[in-house]
């Protein structure tokens, strides 16, 4: 058996994809609104207002909301694939609120199979689960809005208020490098990092609800540059695939295995190198199929 570890080296930063909860009024869309490039997903509606239309133009921004299918999930995984496959000017990526799709889709789940061992918020962790995939592959700043709630504990019996958290698919915090809460004293706003594996965000450090002071922790030239496409397989690789695995029968359990390991739904939505690991694997167990030019002369004598 081959080992399959390599040595470790450093991955170029990519565009922060965080997270951002916080009471009412905070100022959690106002903030977002200052990212450059922006493409908003408006699954609750509120941004229809003047000056959230006036900073979405500003920043050079376009606007999708219930009417061209904001609150639905299939819809605004569509949009994130097209987003991240095809070649565009957009550099920020906003859903204002993810807490707001996810209960959506939770709530019509409800009314299917009802909410019995949370039933209805598996069934719409399972869009999530795929839209977290997709953003993953998105070469954009991908900021997420959540609803702020409190955060209940059982000690010793009771349940008590530990802190806050946000509104969502609770394991967001895990998938995502960060995720801050935005908060108000006064007529100061500010941002409290929650969790973070990002170096210049340690968590439980204050910093102003600005786009500027954001940007100089982050790295302003990297949220700021050109998204690039993502290069999925393309239709050549796919028929190649196709045209072996006719010929070199193989388990449908090695399929799955490649799905899995690609964190993908169908062996089309691939990436380009992960096509290709598969092709090269079929051509040699075709290779090892053909008899050896040895075994052929023998055969003629």
């Amino acid at each position: 058996m081959t080992l399959k570890a390599k040595k470790p080296e450093v991955i170029k930063e990519g565009k922060p994809k965080f997270l951002i909860s916080g009471k009412s009024g905070v100022g959690k869309t106002f903030f977002a609104l200052d990212f450059p490039g922006i493409y908003y997903i408006d699954s609750e509606g509120g941004a229809v207002r003047k000056q959230y239309i006036e900073k979405l133009v500003k920043n050079g921004g376009v606007y999708l909301g219930k009417e061209e299918g904001s609150q639905d999930f299939n819809t605004v995984i569509d949009e994130i694939k097209a987003l991240t496959i095809e070649k565009h000017e957009y550099k920020t990526l906003i859903i204002d609120s993810f807490s707001h799709l996810y209960n959506l889709a939770a709530a019509k789940a409800e009314e299917k199979i009802g909410n019995d061992f949370g039933r209805d918020k598996k069934e719409a962790n399972r869009p999530t689960r795929q839209l977290l995939r997709w953003l993953e592959n998105l070469d954009m700043t991908v900021v997420l809005i959540c609803h702020y709630k409190d955060k209940w504990e059982r000690k010793s019996g009771d349940l008590t208020c530990v802190g806050s958290t946000f509104d969502g698919f609770d394991k967001m915090e895990y998938i995502l490098d960060l995720w801050i809460e935005a908060q108000k004293e006064g007529n100061k706003r500010a941002f409290v990092v929650k969790k973070s594996r990002i170096q210049s965000f340690q968590e439980g450090d204050r910093h102003s609800l600005d786009y500027d002071k954001f940007a100089d922790l982050y790295g302003k030239e990297v949220i700021e540059k050109e998204s690039a496409p993502f290069k999925l397989a393309n239709s050549e690789q796919i028929e190649m695939l196709h045209q072996l695995m006719e010929v070199v029968r193989i388990e449908d359990s090695i399929i799955e295995k490649w799905i899995r390991a690609a964190d993908v739904d169908t062996l089309e939505e691939m990436s380009s190198d992960q096509m290709e690991k598969c092709i090269k694997f079929l051509q040699n167990k075709l290779n090892a199929l053909k008899p050896k030019e040895s075994t052929k002369k023998e055969t003629k004598k």
